[in-house]
This record gives C-alpha cells, structure tokens and sequence, in this order.
C-alpha cells in the first residue's frame, strides 16, 4: 500500500517514455503485494488471451485485491475468466505508454491512476453509452468531471479515496483538555472543521503535551495537501485549466499557502521532505494530534500502535468555501487496440454493477456513492461517513486534466511548497515563481 515518495508519471506529451517517480501512496491507495501474490497473477508477463472467453486486466501491484471479487463473480456467471497482470506504479506506467503508443497491446482492460486519463485518452475506448443518468447519479461529481477529461468518457470509476481528519480521541475527549481548551480559545474543544479550528487545536497541543507529541503534520514532498486547501479557498481553476490559463499568485493561492506553512510551528521539523508514508507513520506512533491522510488508512491502523483504538476521523477541515478534498481515483478503461472490445466492456459495466464488493477488500474503497453509503454505519468503516462527506462537497476538485501535471507538480508545485518550508520565505514572489513555470510548460 505504501510507497517511499508520493509521485505520478510525468506528462511532458500524450506519450512521455520518462522514467515515472514513485510515491508512497497511490491516489487511491494500493500496495505491497507478496511476491506469491504477484507470480500467481503473472507479473509483467503474457498478453490478451486468444480464448474468446478471457481478458487480461493491467493493474498496479495489489491492485487487484480490489476487483478479485468482481472477477471471480463475473466468471462463475459468465464463464469468462479475468486474468491480472500486476506492475509496480512505474512499470504500470511505462507499460501502458509503450503499448498504448504502438502497433499492438498485450491487455484488453487497464486500472489507470486518474492523472493518466487525459495523457493516453487517445488510445482508450469512449464509454460514453456507460454513463447513463442513472450511473452518473451514484458517483461523485468530481468523478463523473474527472472520467471525461476532453468531454468523452474513457474510464469507469473502481474506487476513490480522499483526505479526511485523523484526531487522537485519548486527547481531544480528555475532560482536562476540554476544560483548558475552552479556557483558552473561547469554544470548546472538538474535530476542528475549519482552517482556524486546526490551527488553534494544533497549536493547543503542541504546548500542552511538553513535545511529547506534535499539533499536525506538514507535508512539503507532496501537492496533493496543498491543492486540496487551494480547493477550500473555493478556487475553481486548481493551478492551470484545460486552455493554459494559471491561477498561481492569486488571493486564493496565497491563502492557501499562508495557511498552509502556517502549520509548520506545531509540526516535526523536515516537513519538506515529509511524504504520505512518512505522516502515516508518525502518526501511528503517536507523535501527532491530527492528521490530513486518505480515508483508506484508518483500516491501516496496526493493531500494536500505540494510537490503536484511539483514532477518530472526520471531514476534511475547509476554508472560504467549506471542506473540500482532491479525490484520489482508479479507472477501467478499455484499450482501442484491444480485440475483445465488446467483451470488455461487459465487464466493465459488471464492475460497476458490484462496485459494492470492492469495499469489504483490504482497501475498504468503492467508488458508487451507495457502495459506500451501506456501510457508513458499519463497525470498521467508520471513515466512510466522513469520506462520503468530503467527496460530496461542493468544492471538491479533481486535478487538473492536463497531459503535462506530472511535469508542473515536478518542477513547480513541489519545489515551490518545499520553498515556502524555508525561514524567511516569501510566499507571494514563490507563487509568481510557480506561475512563471508553469505557463512556460505549458505554452
């Protein structure tokens, strides 16, 4: 499930060969497979079956775990065998180009991170027919945006993920901080909802605990935080839209970087290099009150930490605009160099009929809002309620469906975050940096 640094491929053209960086979690979380699991699944070997009733499915390494029961239903009803060839995120990446950009592919169907979309959307198969009303009603709008990158659906949802709040019920239930709490900031003490409540909760227990354990986290080797508080500003274009018109350096974006670095009293020191991985484990051990984290890792939880049994989750917190989250989705596209098209899409269209047995899996994700909703109430899943929240709010945005993201989150957006990390810095000149780099990218 984890990675060592939170990266996408790069997306300099529709078809870079660049060498993709890694990242700690995927968007949507996948992870470790055993090495058993990967042989039994064919790793980076065979092709499309010739039989007329079997599909080869690319995925990420573990990815399959989230649509094994879909594949072994769809068999035993339709006698139709879905076999899984697992990668690790860079080879998944650099498979995917390399065929997608020749004469002949290997699969029939692929699970592609959500930034891919808009770089191989020449060389997947429209599902437009798919998406009914019906279908677009049980997804989240982000989704259904996210899906269509040019205007023409090109992949299924299978599951998403977002950020939520992750707070330590052991100190923010405790009668004694309640009572110094309130004391000291006029309300009492509770899950911060708002930009100012996670600040004030932060800065409460990073002197109050003696420095036996930080306020928050601040992640400098990620963009994905920063873009979700870019969205809570309620800013509409997140850093570049489609037409090249870049956002960097205006109020929002300020804002978002103020209350961002902000933070950075009430954390560990080495926040710029801090990653998905690096967080999650700092909080597991518990040396953080709260924590900004994919909604998948409450089920991560090891049974040994020190925190376990007292972990609280909530919606993520929200600015101007109220709460909002960049979703983290997978995608079933289907390959137009495929043989079996219409095979494929019967199958895609099964997944997203039982979307539903994704979230009893390892993950615990889905990616149909009444998937989801069955299990809000449900003992263990206590982060769906707050997940559901999240990717229903109103300012809730994908990333940017641009082909080159990759290349601006690599030489613009992480640089300038971890910039704004230093002593002194200037966040106004290293947004109007950003921009600068980012319109030359994409000129």
């Amino acid at each position: 499930m984890l990675r060592n640094s939170p990266s996408h491929p790069p997306s300099g053209g529709a078809w870079s060969g660049a060498r993709p960086t890694r990242r700690s979690l995927l968007t949507g979380g996948l992870g470790l497979a055993t090495a058993a699991t990967l042989a039994a699944c064919g790793v980076g070997g065979g092709g499309s079956s010739a039989s007329s009733n079997a599909l080869t499915l690319l995925v990420e390494a573990g990815g399959h775990g989230e649509l094994q029961p879909i594949a072994d239903k769809f068999q035993a009803e339709t006698g139709t065998t879905v076999s899984f060839v697992e990668l690790p995120y860079d080879g998944l990446y650099n498979r995917l180009s390399s065929e997608l950009n020749g004469n002949a592919v290997s699969f029939d169907i692929a699970a592609l991170d959500a930034i891919w979309l808009s770089a191989f959307r020449g060389a997947l198969l429209p599902l437009d027919d798919l998406f009914t009303k019906e279908v677009k009603s049980d997804l989240f709008p982000s989704l259904v945006k996210e899906a269509a990158p040019d205007g023409t659906f090109i992949g299924m949802p299978a599951w998403t993920n977002a950020e939520i709040v992750y707070y330590r019920t052991d100190l923010l239930e405790d009668p004694a901080h309640k009572s110094s709490f309130v004391k000291a900031y006029g309300y009492d003490l509770a899950p911060p909802t708002t930009w100012e409540q996670y600040r004030d909760v932060a800065k409460y227990f990073s002197e109050a605990m003696d420095g036996k354990v930080y306020g928050t986290d601040v992640k400098g080797a990620v963009e994905t935080e920063w873009l979700a508080t870019l969205a809570q500003t309620g800013e509409k274009n997140l850093v570049v839209d489609p037409d090249g018109t870049v956002s960097l350096g205006n109020k929002n974006s300020l804002a978002a970087l103020n209350f961002y670095t902000s933070l950075l009293p009430y954390a560990p020191s080495g926040a710029a290099q801090l990653d998905w991985a690096g967080a999650q484990n700092l909080f597991n051990q518990g040396q953080l009150a709260l924590m900004r984290f994919w909604a998948h890792g409450y089920r991560q939880i090891p049974e040994d930490s020190p925190v376990a049994g007292n972990v609280g989750v909530a919606p993520m917190i929200g600015g101007a605009a109220g709460p909002a989250a960049i979703p983290g989705a997978w995608y079933l596209s289907i390959a137009k160099g495929s043989r079996k098209q219409d095979l494929a899409r019967k199958f895609v269209q099964y997944a997203y009929d039982h979307n539903e047995l994704s979230i009893e899996t390892s993950l615990g994700l889905a990616a149909r809002v009444s998937a989801l909703e069955a299990q809000a109430d449900k003992a263990g899943f206590e982060y769906v309620a707050p997940l559901l929240e999240t990717l229903n709010a109103p300012a809730t945005l994908p990333r940017p469906a641009v082909p080159q993201w990759q290349e601006i989150v690599d030489t613009a957006l992480t640089p300038m975050i971890q910039k704004a990390m230093e002593s002194g810095a200037d966040n106004a000149t290293l947004l109007s940096d950003a921009r600068k780099e980012v319109e030359n990218i994409v000129a």
